[in-house]
This record gives structure tokens, C-alpha cells and sequence, in this order.
């Protein structure tokens, strides 16, 4: 929705009418990821993409279809012989999209949503009856909406997860589970050269970057320019402020054990979805004798992945750091990073 936000509050400004097309569905390789929307006033703007062009023009039609009656549309896209100069996708994937034009209390509790950074679930029947019926369900347990109450139940699952999902429910009804939250966040403690390159290669991906170091004179604009937030603080008491949760990475790039050591046993008790660690094998063995020593049970190192990152002979700081990131990535979405050629699951991460 984010990608729409700014369009659809300049229509509303304007008292148009808009539709919304969703991809809920792709089927192997797609230009576009599942959540992507096509945004369509009533005056015939647009805004997003569903495909990257491929099928725009098609989905614009039934969009204005759905302004004039207020019914849902649930469309597929693939390509075959006749379609493959028409409407259709080149690069031989499949997508399901769905149109719809949302209530307006819905759209301004969504957008109050997304200002706020609240997390929440929007629930949207997209097959079977009653068809286009939404159920908004935030963290706190707010329910708007006459979806199926009985989904609400999954909403913490889902947060989780972080992934928009297509759920099959009885009776052949599908229900899309599209995700709204604040972006993942990467705390990095060290302020070092490749503290800055983590930062920088982690805004590409819209995530929010903290650098914490007790050490004033590293924790610097001048020296880290693409973190959102500089802490000067001690680990145990950086953790503190940010309190990592289930969204958060933790990467520990200090090579001392007065500061590794509280960084890392003040991760562990976070939810922190990754713990990594800098540094050698030989200093990874050496912290965590300090670990145990400070009272850090067995179990929880398996939790911390040191020596932090992929295997793919990094030796820069932009190397390591795109070595660590594809390796949080890895971890958030259940996959083990090796090479796509030798895989046999999908390419695209599956919700």
C-alpha cells in the first residue's frame, strides 16, 4: 500500500473514487512480488504496478469496470500462444490479481495504519462467498470489518511470518492475508567501516538501521552517514532502547570481549529473529567460553551465527556486509543460501 500511499491520499483530497488490483498469486517466475497493487481513480490516474506493464492496460479496464458496480474481480494472467503478443507475461510466470474498491472506513483506518507504523492483518476473501469481504486485525486486537472472524486467530502466526499469504479455507474460499507493519530493523553494534557498509546495502531494502558503540567518537553522521539512528551506549544498554523484537536483526561487529560478550548475552534475551557475530572462528570459540561463563546456557548459541554471514570469500566491508545480509535474509525466510542453480525449491520465497 505504501507504494500507493501518496496517489490515493491526493484522490481522496479530491473526493475520487479509486480501485485497488493486488497480486495475491504468482506461479513461478513473476515481475512482481505478491502485495504489489495497481492503484486507478476515477478520473483514470494510476499509480503501482502489478506486472511491471505487462498486463496494466487490462487490469485498468476491469478496474473502471469495478468503479461503475462496486464488484470484486479476481483475475489470472499467464501465457500461452495466443496471448503472448496481447495480455499475457513474457517471462512465463502466472499471477492471480484482485480488484476491489475497499470501504472507506477501511482505507482510513489502513492509512492510519501505515502513519502509525501499527502491524496488522488485513483479511480479504478473494474466493468464494462473501466475496471481497475484509477483516482488519491489528496486533492489539482491533477488528474492523465482516470477513470471517475465525482468522483473527492467526494473526500473531502471520506477523511473524512477515509474509504476505494466500490461506485455502473449507469449502473452497480463499482468504488473502496481506501484512501491514513498520519495516524490519538491523541493530548493529560496533561503528565500525563495515557497520556503515550494512547500513547502506539495508536501506535498499526499505529497513531501518540502528548503529550503537560506546565510543563517542565512532558513533558519528560523519563517520556511519546511512544509519537512521546513531545510539552512543553501551550494548546492554542499546539493547534496552530498542528492545529487539521478532522484526529485528542484531549483528555484533566489536572485537572485544567487554562489549561482545554483553552484546551478544543481551541479544539472546530478545526475540531477535538473527544474532551474528564478527570475527574469526578462533575469537568465536574464545566469546563463547566468556558466554558460558556469564551464565549463558549451551542451547542458546545455536541461536548465534558465528562467524556471521554466507560463505562467499568476502574480504571488503561491502563484501562482508553483503555476506551478513544475504545470510539475515536467508534466516528470515526459512531458506540455506547456497547457489540458486543447485535448489530445488522456487526461486521466489514462497509465503
Amino acid at each position: 500500500m505504501k507504494e500507493v500511499l501518496s496517489d490515493i491520499e491526493r484522490w481522496r483530497a479530491r473526493g475520487e473514487k479509486f480501485a485497488l488490483a493486488t497480486v495475491i498469486a504468482t506461479r513461478r517466475s513473476a515481475p512482481r512480488p505478491v502485495g504489489a497493487k495497481l492503484a486507478i481513480s476515477e478520473s483514470g490516474e494510476m499509480a503501482g504496478s502489478v506486472s511491471g506493464g505487462c498486463v496494466e492496460s487490462d487490469v485498468y479496464e476491469h478496474a473502471c469496470e469495478v468503479l461503475e458496480d462496486s464488484k470484486p474481480q479476481l483475475l489470472s494472467y499467464g501465457i500461452s500462444d495466443d496471448l503472448a503478443f496481447s495480455v499475457g507475461l513474457p517471462c512465463g510466470g502466472e499471477i492471480d490479481v484482485f480488484v476491489e474498491r475497499a470501504p472507506e472506513q477501511l482505507v482510513e483506518r489502513l492509512l492510519g495504519i501505515i502513519e502509525s507504523e501499527e502491524r496488522a492483518v488485513l483479511f480479504t476473501v478473494v474466493e468464494g462467498e462473501p466475496l471481497g469481504a475484509e477483516l482488519l486485525v491489528t496486533e492489539a486486537g482491533e477488528t474492523l470489518g465482516p470477513g470471517p472472524a475465525e482468522l483473527a486467530g492467526l494473526v500473531d502466526e502471520l506477523l511473524r511470518k512477515g509474509r504476505n499469504t494466500l490461506l485455502e479455507l473449507d469449502e473452497g474460499q480463499k482468504v488473502f492475508a496481506e501484512i501491514y507493519g513498520p519495516a524490519p530493523r538491523l541493530l548493529v553494534i560496533g561503528a565500525v567501516d563495515t557497520a556503515e557498509a550494512l547500513c547502506a546495502a539495508a536501506k535498499q531494502l526499505g529497513w531501518h538501521t540502528i548503529v550503537a558503540d560506546a565510543r563517542a567518537k565512532f558513533a558519528t553522521k560523519e563517520r556511519i552517514p546511512s544509519a537512521d539512528e546513531l545510539l552512543v551506549a553501551w550494548p546492554q544498554d542499546a539493547i534496552e532502547q530498542v528492545q529487539p523484537d521478532y522484526q529485528t536483526a542484531v549483528v555484533v561487529l566489536t572485537h572485544d570481549d567487554k562489549f561482545d560478550v554483553p552484546a551478544i548475552q543481551g541479544a539472546l534475551a530478545t526475540e531477535a529473529f538473527y544474532i551474528g557475530a564478527l570475527g574469526s572462528r578462533r575469537n568465536q570459540e574464545r566469546r563463547r567460553e566468556r558466554l558460558l561463563e556469564a551464565g549463558v546456557e549451551e542451547q542458546a548459541f545455536d541461536r548465534v551465527s558465528g562467524p556471521t554471514g554466507l560463505d562467499i570469500g568476502a574480504d571488503t566491508p561491502a563484501e562482508t556486509a553483503l555476506a551478513i545480509l544475504g545470510e539475515i535474509l536467508a534466516t528470515r525466510t526459512g531458506r540455506d543460501g547456497g547457489f540458486l542453480r543447485d535448489s530445488k525449491t522456487r526461486i521466489h520465497v514462497e509465503a
